[in-house]
This record gives structure tokens, sequence and C-alpha cells, in this order.
């Protein structure tokens, strides 16, 4: 159920038959959108099934390999200036769109609600039926904030029990924090790819969040280096 080997395959598939479903994408229409890597891996995936080509906007900071698979994958790959994060990303892809509004079609992953629909819809479902519904604590790092608000919104609103969901994000652009304590909001870099895109995305429901851990790019990198030793 997830080829592309992550997460965002779900949100890829679904974004597509939401927007398929709703006219709004048609046979010899162009997918846009932009990514930090999994979702445009998956919608590069869903786009070859449907037939569509597609066009990602990425910042120039994100991994080689992510790169050159999605140009593998036969995308049209557009980096942006690193500087300026996803939101210079997202940007562009709203320019791109712009320039020919009938051949695009941007998805527009971090406020598009098919994103923690289908999360609400299977995520969470699996994840209660797999525990038997004996969860207590969900934790997701943020980047849409799709997977969270829609496995909070399954378990917390359509099972009823009360979880504590816990966002994570890096320590040097801890906007959730910073939100949530009604602090100035002052993103920052960080090298923690696909999550703490320097803004709180419209598909994150902060009603749901009952806790914020923040970690340090040093430590998320020496983790994952000591998971896969």
């Amino acid at each position: 159920r997830n080829p592309s080997f992550s997460v965002k395959c779900r949100i890829g598939a679904n974004m597509v038959w939401q927007a398929e479903k709703d006219g709004i994408l048609t046979k010899g229409k162009e997918i846009v959108d932009a990514t930090s890597g999994n979702t445009g891996i998956a919608l590069a995936y869903v786009a070859a099934a449907h037939g569509y080509k597609i066009t990602l906007t990425m910042p120039e900071t994100m991994s080689t390999e992510r790169k050159r698979l999605l140009r593998g994958l036969g995308v049209n790959l557009v980096l942006t200036e690193g500087s300026k994060g996803m939101k210079g990303a997202i940007s562009k892809a709203e320019e791109i769109v712009a320039s020919d509004p009938n051949r695009y079609v941007i998805l527009k992953q971090f406020e598009n609600p098919a994103n923690p629909a289908i999360h609400q819809q299977t995520t969470g479902p699996e994840i209660w039926n797999a525990t038997e519904g004996k969860v207590d604590v969900i934790v997701a790092g943020v980047g849409t904030g799709g997977t969270i608000t829609g496995i909070s919104r399954y378990i917390k609103q359509d099972q009823g029990k009360q979880i504590i969901s816990v966002a994570v994000e890096p320590k040097e652009s801890p906007v959730i924090t910073q939100t949530l304590n009604g602090e100035e909001v002052k993103p920052g870099p960080h090298k923690i790819q696909g999550i703490g895109a320097g803004f709180i995305p419209k598909n994150l429901d902060l009603s749901l969040i009952d806790r914020v851990e923040q970690v340090s790019s040093e430590e998320a990198i020496a983790t994952a280096r000591r998971i896969t030793a």
C-alpha cells in the first residue's frame, strides 16, 4: 500500500484521486507541486500510473539521491534557492501554474484537505486495528501536518479516545512551539529533510496537538546512522 516506500504514498494518491473526482485534473493537464522529496516521489508514481506529466519544485538543498530519483521517475524538477526553504519552492510552483493555468494543476500538499483525510480514512484505522484500540500516544514528525492531524482525528474524534498526540519538529526551527506559546515565529535552517517547513501548514490542526518535541539536526542524523549501522 506504500509503493514508493513512505507514508506520503497515500496523500499522493488521494490528492490526485480527489482532483480527478472534482474535475480539476483531467486528461492533458500537468501536475505541479512543491516537495522536499517523499510527496514528490509518491506523486511521480501516481502521475505515471494515470498518464500525467508532472513538474515539481524543490529547494536545491535537498539530497542528491532525491533529485536523481525524481528525475529518474520522469519528473520535470525545478530547483529553488535553498535559503528560501519550502516557502520558496511553493512560490515557484504557484508561479509556474500562474504562467499557464489551463495547462497546470497545483495540488498544494500543505493545505489540500485530501492529505489529512486519507490518514483519517486509512492510517488511523490501521493503527487502531493493529493495536486493538490500545493506543495511548501518537508521535509524528510534522511536514505538512497531514499524518498527525488525520490519525489524531480518527482516534480522538471518530473513536472517541483521548490519546496524546506528539508533534516532532526541528530544534533549530521550532515554529510549532513558538506558535503554541504565543511567541514570535522565527524559522531557522536545519538539516532534517521532510519536516520543519518553517511555517504552520494549514493541514496541521493545532487543536489536536498535546505536546511538541524538538529534535536537533545532529541528534536526528546520529540516530538515523545508528539505526542503519
